[in-house]
């Protein structure tokens, strides 16, 4: 972006404003397409995005298969370290009240649309998810906690 309206900076970040603002421009780090119509389109964020033996998969685009299933309340994906691909996928998920399923049956909801390439590989069910006052959900905290325990 650029224009009046963009910010000058990060309060006493110096850094962080040098990474984001370049000759003027924002670089807002989101990851977009626009139609034939001229239609925007922003499908993820370009820190958030996993790259798995690769492959340039948007945990945004798994997180909105999951949630239509029936028996899940919240979900995040991320990326994980892993040795052979880079990063695997890894899905949290939180099941609605009174409900179960198994890793396998979620596994096969998703196989069912996604491409195998970004079914996630491992699912961890949580009673809840890390997230900040408002209610967003803490992708990188889940993050940081996994790279914690390995």
């Amino acid at each position: 972006m650029k224009g009046p309206q963009v910010m000058k900076g990060y309060w006493n970040n110096d850094e962080e404003t040098a990474a984001v603002l370049r000759d003027g421009w924002l670089f807002t780090g989101d990851i977009g397409y626009m139609d034939k119509d001229g239609f925007f389109y922003i499908v993820d964020r370009k820190k958030d995005m996993i790259i798995a033996g690769g492959y340039n998969i948007y945990p945004r685009e798994i997180e909105e298969v999951l949630y239509e299933h029936e028996a899940v309340q919240e979900a995040v994906v991320a990326g994980l370290p892993d040795e052979y691909r880079g990063e695997t996928v890894k899905a949290f998920v939180v099941l609605k009240e009174h409900v179960t399923i198994t890793e396998k049956e979620l596994d096969e909801y998703a196989r069912s649309r996604l491409a195998p390439y970004k079914v996630p590989k491992v699912y961890e069910f949580r009673d809840e998810l890390p997230k900040t006052a408002v209610g967003k959900i803490l992708r990188r905290a889940l993050v940081q906690d996994e790279k914690a325990n390995v």
